[in-house]
C-alpha cells in the first residue's frame, strides 16, 4: 500500500534527498520555512504553525519524517528553543490530530551529553543528560523526553527515533567540519575525544528502510569504529596541537569577552567529552549495517569536500 509521507525540513540537504528517494514509491510532500528545488510538492510553512494539522489531514498523511531543527544555534536561544522544542510539540500534536500512523524523528547523539563519565561506547539505554550550556544538546534531550511522553499517551502514533553521530557526505559544511579545514587541528590534551561518523547515504538508507517496514524503536546511527583527532590529523596530513583544557577555556572566555567569538569556555567539553555511539542495536535489532565505517566516511568526506590527498 502506498504511503503518504510528509517531511519537515524538506528543503534541507537530507530532507531533499530523502524526499526524492521516497517519492519513487510513495506520495511525498514537504514543509519548510523556505522554498526548495524539490521534485516533490513543498509548502512554505513553519513547523510551529497550527495549520500543520490541517495540511496533514488534507493530504491524508500516514507517515511523518521530522527533520526540521536548528543545526547551528544563533544568539537568540529562546527563538531556537521555540523552533526546536515547541515546533516539535506542534508536529506531534498535528500528527495525533490528523491520525498519522508513524513518525520518524532524527534526534542526535548530542542528546546523551558531553560528560567525563560517559561510557566508552554509549548504548541506547544509557541516560539522556544533554548539556544545558549547549542549546542543541539540551533541546534534543528535551524533545526526546517529550517523545517518550507521547509514546505513553498516544501509542497509536508509532515512533522511530534515530540518534546520529556526526553526519558527513561529499558536500557537508557546518561548524564541526570547520574544525577539519584549519591548517592545524586542535585537540584537548589528555583526551582522545574520538568522533563517530555516519555517511549521509547510510542515514538516508536507514530512514527509508524504517518507513518501508514501519519500524519502531530508538537507534544510534554511526559507522563502525571511531577516530581520534590524532587519527583525523594523520588522514588529512595536518599537525594536531594538543592544548590543556584550561588554556582553551581561558582563550574562549577572552574571545567571547572581546566579542571575537560567540562561544564561551563551556565549549571545551564539546571537544573533550564527545559521546561515542555504539551501533550494535542498529545492526542487530533494526537490521541495518552501515556501508561505511567511521573511517571510511571521514576519508570520503575528506576526499570530496576538502580535496585532501588520500
Amino acid at each position: 500500500m502506498q504511503k503518504r509521507i510528509l517531511i519537515t525540513g524538506a528543503a534541507g540537504y537530507i530532507g531533499g534527498l530523502l524526499g526524492e528517494r521516497l517519492a519513487r514509491e510513495n506520495e511525498v510532500s514537504g514543509v519548510d520555512i523556505r522554498a526548495g528545488k524539490n521534485v516533490f510538492p513543498l509548502e512554505v510553512m513553519d513547523v510551529r504553525d497550527p495549520a500543520l494539522a490541517d495540511l496533514m489531514q488534507q493530504k491524508g498523511i500516514t507517515h511523518v519524517v521530522h527533520l526540521a531543527s536548528i543545526l547551528q544555534p544563533g544568539p537568540d536561544r529562546q527563538r531556537d528553543y521555540d523552533i526546536d522544542v515547541n515546533g516539535t510539540r506542534n508536529v506531534l500534536e498535528a500528527c495525533v490530530k490528523a491520525g498519522v500512523k508513524h513518525l520518524t524523528y532524527t534526534s542526535s547523539g548530542a542528546a546523551y551529553g558531553y560528560y567525563a563519565d560517559n561510557p566508552d561506547w554509549i548504548d541506547e539505554t544509557d541516560a539522556l543528560r544533554g548539556n544545558p550550556e549547549f542549546s542543541y544538546s539540551d533541546h534534543k534531550r528535551q524533545i526526546e523526553e517529550m517523545l517518550a511522553a507521547y509514546r505513553r499517551q498516544h501509542p497509536s502514533l508509532q515512533q522511530l527515533v534515530f540518534r546520529p553521530g556526526t553526519i558527513l557526505g561529499a558536500n557537508t559544511d557546518n561548524l564541526i567540519t570547520n574544525l577539519f579545514k584549519k591548517n592545524q587541528l586542535l585537540a584537548v590534551r589528555g583526551s582522545a575525544s574520538p568522533f563517530v561518523f555516519i555517511w549521509d547515504q547510510d542515514v538516508l538508507n536507514a530512514i527509508e528502510l524504517g518507513i518501508e517496514r514501519d519500524s519502531i524503536g530508538i537507534f544510534n546511527m554511526a559507522g563502525d569504529g571511531a577516530l581520534s583527532m590524532d587519527e583525523i590529523g594523520a588522514i588529512l596530513h595536518k599537525p594536531v596541537l594538543h592544548v590543556p583544557a584550561g588554556l582553551i577555556a581561558a582563550g574562549l572566555a577572552l574571545g567571547n569577552f572581546l566579542k571575537l567569538t560567540r562561544y564561551g569556555p563551556e565549549q571545551v567539553n564539546f571537544l573533550r567529552y564527545r559521546p561515542v555511539l555504539s551501533n550494535r542495536r542498529l545492526k542487530e535489532e533494526f537490521g541495518y549495517r552501515p556501508s561505511k565505517t567511521s573511517e571510511d566516511t571521514f576519508r570520503f568526506f575528506a576526499r570530496h569536500a576538502l580535496g585532501a590527498p588520500l
